[in-house]
């Protein structure tokens, strides 16, 4: 078996889509990125990549590459773990912590899980997201990024 952790952080923008784990949060401001900034599925990606010793997301999608320009990051995951299956491994659970101030995401979180799951094709059981703030601390809690962080349990098949 194999672990694998992954972090990400993105600046917050007024005007941009909030998307996190492939969902659109209704909200007036989203993550700022090359691509559609999903700062939760980011990390995720990184913890599957690093699992394995793949490099992270950045080796595999460039942000100086146009073509990953407004990316949607539920298709970048699909393909990181195509990469995965590739190496003969299969997820055996990964957990994402999510952290920001605003908007509350707790009524959305079942959405996320149900579409990292369908993205690879596991069951939601497997997936687990989870919200928390900063208690108004830091980037975080004066509300001018989000951050994420996952980790992975990787099995050969």
């Amino acid at each position: 078996m194999r672990v694998g952790f992954g972090y990400d952080v993105h600046r917050l923008k007024d005007g941009r889509k909030l998307i996190l784990c492939g969902v659109e949060i209704p909200c007036d401001f989203g993550c700022d990125g090359h691509s559609d900034a999903d700062v939760a599925l980011h990390a995720l990606m990184d913890a599957l990549l690093g699992a394995l010793a793949l490099g992270d997301i950045g080796k595999h999608f460039p942000d100086g590459d146009d073509k990953w320009r407004g990316a949607d990051s539920t298709k970048l995951l699909s393909e990181v773990y195509k990469l995965v299956t590739q190496e003969g491994y299969y997820l055996g659970n990964a957990d994402i912590t999510i952290v920001l101030e605003s908007p509350r995401i707790a009524p959305y979180i079942e959405e996320m899980r149900k579409k990292i799951a369908e993205v690879l094709s596991v069951s939601i059981s497997e997936i687990s997201v989870k919200a928390t703030t900063e208690e108004r601390l830091g980037f975080t809690g004066d509300k001018t990024g989000i951050a994420a962080y996952a980790i992975v349990l990787l099995f050969t098949g």
